[in-house]
């Protein structure tokens, strides 16, 4: 897709401007499947027809946080499992950004894991991608909440007695009015499902399925392409909530069994988001606030008088 330069001319969006021009060489382990979600969300963004400069990446801490240091676009490193609320922030602030927000499954699922719900209850509009690895990578392998039943860890030696949460059934229980699963493997649906879920109109959970080959050699993310599934061929209406949930209990459980099964499992595309509940509700003014001080007419005396109340 195009966008349109500084002077109004249209021009082609390439998926390189999203490299840095001082581009830091990754430090992920090699082999590691984060470098497939850098990937794919480059090649997602022509798609969409957004420039860096339209677009905001919000990451949490751990491997995945890294990501905004690989891609070129307004970024921030949030602290552990608070992606989300800074991302939430954001997009009220300035509903025009396309805001992205990205963490891991101890990071999104664990730690975050409140604000997941919260945010998929509420339905911002915004997408939200978990490096899904079945590990806590970048301390070195400890336990996460979508680890294996049995999984044996340094934090559980004797394995893992919990069972697994199940992530695409949580965003759907919450509300998330979007919900897919791919895989690092699978770079092309892995492009095609991010650019849909940016496109999305509200809030739409990707699952990431990407593998660790350091700390988590066991995970069932390492089939070859060939053996993953797509919920397209499937027949089922992902606009159904009723189906979309049977999808995805036969998706979590064949993971843990061995099959890969990714895809497209639910879209409401008629349920407002929260920006848009807002607005009818006269609770958030039509003009962004991240445009008020470039107004002149904005009366600062507000302004003056609400830091008056509050000091």
């Amino acid at each position: 897709m195009s966008a349109f330069n500084a002077i109004g001319e249209e021009r082609e969006i390439d998926r390189d401007e999203f490299t840095p021009e001082i581009e830091p060489q990754a430090t992920w382990c090699p082999g590691c499947g984060d470098f497939g979600v850098l990937k794919a969300l480059k090649q997602a963004m022509p798609e969409v027809g957004r420039t860096p400069e339209e677009t905001l990446l919000v990451t949490g801490i751990g491997c995945s946080g890294k990501l905004s240091s690989y891609f070129r676009s307004y970024g921030f490193h949030s602290i552990h499992g608070r992606s989300l609320p800074v991302a939430r922030a954001a997009k009220l602030a300035n509903p025009d950004l396309e805001v992205i927000a990205a963490g891991g499954d101890g990071d999104g699922y664990g730690i975050g894991g409140n604000h997941f719900m919260h945010t998929a209850r509420e339905n911002h509009d915004m997408t939200y991608i978990v490096f899904d690895n079945e590990i806590f990578g970048l301390t070195k392998g400890q336990t996460s909440p979508t680890s294996p039943k049995g999984h044996k860890s340094k934090t559980q030696p004797h394995g893992s007695a919990k069972q697994p949460i199940r992530p695409l059934s949580l965003a759907l229980t919450s509300g998330a009015s979007y919900v897919a699963r791919t895989a690092a493997v699978n770079p092309n649906q892995a492009k095609e499902i991010l650019a849909e879920a940016m496109e999305h109109d509200g809030f739409a959970h990707v699952d990431f399925l990407t593998q660790c080959p350091t700390w988590n050699k066991d995970a069932k993310q390492y089939v070859p392409y060939i053996d993953v599934q797509d919920s397209d061929d499937y027949d089922f209406d992902i606009t159904d909530r009723g189906e979309a949930s049977e999808m995805m209990q036969e998706a979590e459980d064949a993971l843990y069994e061995g099959t890969v099964l990714t895809g497209r499992f639910y879209r409401d595309a008629d349920r407002p988001s929260y920006q848009e509940e807002k607005q009818a509700t006269g609770d958030m003014p039509e003009e962004p606030l991240a445009e008020r001080y470039f107004d002149e007419d904005y009366e600062w005396e507000r302004s003056y008088d609400l830091l008056e109340r509050h000091k």
